[in-house]
């Protein structure tokens, strides 16, 4: 993010939450990096419930979604239709990456990704940030 003006708001799919479980450094900064910057991470509900599975297990993540700067993005029918879209002209059948696109797309917000090559096939333009 340091050869780009910051944006002021990111994206967070199931492999960024999977990388910070795992205690990866790069995520981990940048969610330092957003946080002394006021930057929202937002998570897409729809890939929290992707990525949760114990929360005894996940002290790590179960402590992140306690941050005030990470913001709820819940799958409204608006965005539903345009999700349902997007999977029609994309050809694909994954609806949490497809969320994640839409919710880019509308927030003009890049994603922080572990898997660009699923988000691609969605859509050649997004902004992404591979972990």
């Amino acid at each position: 993010m340091s050869d780009k003006a910051l944006h002021r708001q990111y994206i967070l799919d199931a492999g960024a939450l999977i990388a910070y479980e795992k205690r990866s450094k790069r995520v981990a900064a940048l969610v330092k990096l957003a946080a002394a910057n006021r930057i929202e991470l937002v998570l897409p509900s729809a890939v929290l419930a992707q990525v949760w599975r114990d929360g005894s297990r996940q002290a790590l993540l179960a402590r992140a979604l306690r941050n005030p700067g990470l913001v709820e993005a819940p799958l409204h029918h608006d965005d539903a239709r345009r999700v349902g879209d997007l999977l029609r002209e994309s050809g694909t059948a994954d609806v949490v990456d497809a969320h994640v696109a839409v919710l880019s797309d509308h927030l003009h917000a890049p994603v922080i990704t572990s898997d660009p090559g699923d988000l691609t096939k969605l859509s050649a333009h997004l902004e992404l940030i591979t972990v």
